[in-house]
């Protein structure tokens, strides 16, 4: 009788198959993130909360200022990408942009759903940049570094 091999816990979890590289992604793009956020809320809640500016100008900001850092880090530390900057460079301003739109359409409609309060707009500000965030990673995976 030959013998046949059975699955393993580890084999059955996906781990060491094709979600591997995903999962691997996905941590080092979370770790990548906490720095861009934890800069970018801050930028934004100071700007929204505690000089009044207006809460899409806040945002704005606050993504600006993590644009080229967060194009580093995805390149050389997430996606480990070796192919042409400018390429990637051009490609990953589109991403964001496309990003940007949809993080500005889920900020419009969670400003009127809501109500007013800073708890209401801290919620709508988390929600998008957590759209943004989602969006920004599909992106980046198929089509500006092409993992």
């Amino acid at each position: 009788m030959p013998h046949t091999r059975t699955k393993s816990r580890f084999h059955d979890s996906g781990i060491g198959s094709g979600r591997a590289p995903l999962l691997g992604q996905l941590s080092r793009f979370g770790l990548a993130g906490i720095v861009n956020t934890g800069i970018g809320l801050a930028v934004i809640l100071a700007l929204d909360l505690g000089l009044g500016v207006n809460p899409q100008a806040a945002n704005a900001a606050g993504f600006a200022v993590g644009i080229a850092t967060s194009f580093a880090l995805s390149r050389g530390f997430v996606f480990r990408h070796r192919g042409a900057i400018g390429e990637a460079g051009a490609r990953y301003v589109a991403a964001t942009a496309a990003a940007f739109v949809l993080n500005q359409g889920v900020l419009a409609i969670a400003g009127w759903a809501l109500d007013d309060g800073a708890l209401a707009r801290t919620a709508s500000q988390l929600a998008a940049m957590a759209a943004y965030t989602v969006t920004l990673f599909l992106l980046c995976r198929r089509w500006v570094f092409g993992a």
